[in-house]
């Protein structure tokens, strides 16, 4: 196992992981915000978990200049889930931001709450 930060030679895996995943997922790798995203990662750390040579994960975030680390996307291949892929991927953030508050923009409480992270408030959409 290996974690370490995206490139672009990452590229291709990462879409067609996130491809994999299907409808849920296709507002990054669909062909309307497909480059938007790729935007996204460029301005983003990222970091991906390789196992046996074979992309199985990845988490982007983002430092919010001193208030907090914020952790947008976090996912793990589904044939690789079970293997604690996703908490190592936060444990790197946390190491490479040791001075930062790291907080999660989840749709996916639960996971989270399994992980016995603590809740800091929600976040709202503006429409």
């Amino acid at each position: 196992m290996e974690i370490k930060i995206y490139s672009q030679s990452d590229e291709d895996k990462l879409f067609g992981m996130l491809r994999k995943e299907g409808a849920e997922w296709e507002p990054y790798w669909g062909v309307a915000n497909i480059e938007k995203y790729k935007k996204a990662l460029a301005n983003s750390t990222v970091f991906v978990v390789y196992d046996e040579g074979e992309l199985c994960g990845y988490i982007r975030c983002r430092d919010d200049d001193g208030f907090g680390v914020y952790i947008y996307d976090l996912l793990v291949d589904k044939t690789s889930r079970g293997k604690s892929f996703g908490r190592m991927l936060m444990d790197r953030v946390r190491s490479h931001f040791p001075n930062e508050t790291v907080y999660v923009m989840s749709d996916v409480d639960a996971y989270y709450e399994k992980q016995g992270y603590q809740r800091e408030g929600t976040i709202w959409k503006l429409v």
